[in-house]
């Protein structure tokens, strides 16, 4: 078996475990069976990963990157602060509540399995999707869209905190499907208290 250049290895495995995970699931995957579909030798793939968790945390973690990518996109084609946070409970739950996406299958249907294959990634949930959101911010306070006194890490933090409450935990006054609704509860509750003056609270 010809090994392949080391810079494309990496992808090689990540893209054959995505397409055993799509078919087979986390249990059912094998280690040789995501050497032998990219065509490189077990020996090459422990070279980059040393176990069958990490390498299906790896593939997990990188559709939830592609996932991004397109949200990154679509948010990015949007003008206002406001309308871009009522986007991002949207895409959000299209994220975690589709039962037809594959990591919300594997997620499903293998629970125990895709919790050890991400609890790194999980860990750091909040982190990255302040993170993810730290440019939209730093955008919306140069519109003047949200206070310059404010603490942008903490704003940040802080709408990816709203963010995840909107489009996970179900409530009695606000139906998170709801576009026009979503974006209402935006307008009315969150933008005020970025736009005041955080000096005078």
């Amino acid at each position: 078996m010809t090994e392949a250049p080391t810079a494309t290895v990496v992808d090689r495995l990540l893209h054959a475990a995505q397409k055993l995970l799509a078919t087979k699931g986390i249990r059912a995957t094998t280690v040789s069976e995501v050497a032998e579909e990219a065509g490189v030798s077990r020996a090459w793939l422990y070279r980059h990963f040393p176990d069958k968790t990490t390498l299906l945390g790896a593939a997990i973690i990188r559709l939830t990157d592609t996932f991004w990518t397109y949200a990154r996109a679509e948010l990015d084609a949007i003008d206002t602060f406001g309308e871009q946070l009522a986007a991002g409970v949207r895409i959000g739950r299209g994220a975690y509540d589709d039962p037809g996406a594959l990591v919300i299958r594997l997620r499903t249907e293998e629970p125990e399995e895709f919790a050890l294959c991400t609890d790194a990634a999980v860990a750091g949930l909040i982190p990255d999707l302040a993170s993810f959101w730290r440019p939209y911010v730093e955008t919306a306070v140069a519109r003047g869209e949200v206070h310059p006194g404010h603490d942008l890490a903490q704003v940040s933090e802080w709408v990816a905190r709203v963010l995840i409450s909107l489009g996970t935990i179900h409530g009695d006054t606000i139906d998170p499907d709801d576009r026009v609704a979503v974006l209402s509860h935006v307008r009315r509750y969150i933008l005020p208290g970025l736009t005041a003056d955080p000096g005078t609270a």
